[in-house]
């Protein structure tokens, strides 16, 4: 399972974020001093809560195990224990979502057509946003933007 972890790591991924979209570089906003603000409490824990939220709906729909675990789909309480206390990996088939306790976003890595599709939609009802990084888009095809 370890390899396969770190083989899903060096796929394409998707970032499952609060904001729509990568801030630039040369943004006059104040990114950091926001970031700041959104990674203290009560904030973090209501980001931590959607994304446990999107994860337990996509688990509906498909088969889930965390990290290197052979158990497939544990009770909600241990996904989400698990998402609050520590860095994990959640494995949906060839996909996988990794969560940190202390992130305001997830990385969703190698998504088919039809699971990308579903986290879109299950993060859009959370208030989130699923976007790929520039830096993918380009290496994908896809024009930065559109």
């Amino acid at each position: 399972m370890e390899e396969k972890i770190e083989k899903l790591l060096m796929m394409p991924y998707w970032i499952i974020d609060i904001l729509p979209g990568q801030v630039p570089r040369d943004a006059p906003g104040q990114y950091f001093s926001i970031e700041q603000y959104y990674l203290t409490e009560p904030r973090l824990s209501e980001i931590k809560g959607k994304h446990i939220d999107t994860v337990l709906k996509l688990n509906c729909y498909r088969a889930l195990s965390l990290d290197e675990e052979a158990s497939v789909n544990p009770p909600p309480e241990e996904i989400a224990g698990k998402m609050l206390r520590q860095y994990v990996s959640i494995l949906f088939g060839d996909s996988m979502i990794v969560s940190e306790p202390d992130s305001t976003y997830m990385t969703l890595y190698h998504p088919d057509e039809e699971l990308l599709a579903l986290v879109k939609t299950i993060a859009a009802g959370e208030g989130l946003f699923v976007w790929q990084p520039e830096e993918q888009e380009a290496q994908n095809g896809a024009v930065p933007g559109c």
